[in-house]
């Protein structure tokens, strides 16, 4: 999954002063045993782990400890997009594991910036802006991450034009909702009209792409775990006081 690579790449970050890995007991790898491996990375990083029992255990009642005076909380979670599986296909069981984890992170560090990697994106995170206003709390904090869109048309237009690329994309994270703006960027700009749509295209199902060359075993989950991570640390950095553009 998202989850181990997520974590390796938060852990190495000099910007990160503790990480704390919470996973269901049923996880394929024990959250303690990934933590375990992440522990013995040089830096100055601590590591630690909570998990929580499937049926039993909810965030909001036993994360408390581990959650309390977090700066950032990333969640990648939820079931996987299959072959043939549109994402919208995930909403009902995905946007409700999301709930469990945004209610605890709005009880026991209600001035978090929440990172969710869920999808649907597009219907996940309006969802959950709507409980934490419901719970008085500014919805800002809430950010459905689909940096992949923009690091998935940097390196398309690097791969054209053999130049690196900062292309804004704009809108949602599926589909036709997946804007690029390729005029925006230098090098972008200089790919010729005709060879955009191809692209704009190639962006939007970027995704789809990778689900079928997993074969049924996965989705996007390195290279999402690498956007999640940078965006991760732009919130981070900018927290600390030094602006970021993402």
């Amino acid at each position: 999954g998202i989850g181990q690579p997520l974590s390796l790449l938060m852990a190495t970050s000099p910007l990160v002063k503790e990480l704390v890995i919470i996973d269901l007991n049923v996880a394929m790898v024990p959250a303690g045993g990934v933590a375990a491996d992440l522990s013995h990375l040089e830096g100055k990083c601590k590591v630690s782990s909570k998990t929580l029992v499937l049926n039993e255990d909810k965030a909001i009642d036993v994360a408390g400890d581990v959650l309390k005076g977090c700066h950032l909380v990333l969640v990648p979670a939820g079931v996987p997009r299959k072959p043939g599986q549109d994402r919208k296909d995930l909403l009902t069981i995905n946007a409700n594991i999301a709930k469990g984890t945004v209610e605890a992170v709005a009880k026991h560090c209600p001035e978090a910036v929440v990172g969710l990697i869920v999808n649907p994106v597009n219907s996940v995170v309006p969802a959950m802006c709507e409980l934490w206003k419901k719970k008085g709390l500014d919805p800002k904090k809430i950010v459905g991450i689909s940096t992949l869109d923009v690091v998935r048309a940097n390196k398309f237009v690097q791969e054209i034009t053999g130049k690196p690329a900062q292309v804004p994309v704009i809108g949602g994270h599926a589909g036709k909702t997946i804007l690029p703006l390729f005029s925006q960027d230098a090098a972008g700009k200089s790919i010729p009209a005709d060879q955009i749509p191809a692209l704009d295209a190639r962006v939007q199902d970027a995704g789809t792409e990778v689900v079928k060359q997993k074969n049924g075993k996965g989705s996007a989950t390195l290279s999402m775990a690498y956007a999640g991570a940078r965006l991760g640390k732009a919130v981070l950095s900018g927290l600390a006081g030094v602006p970021v553009v993402e």
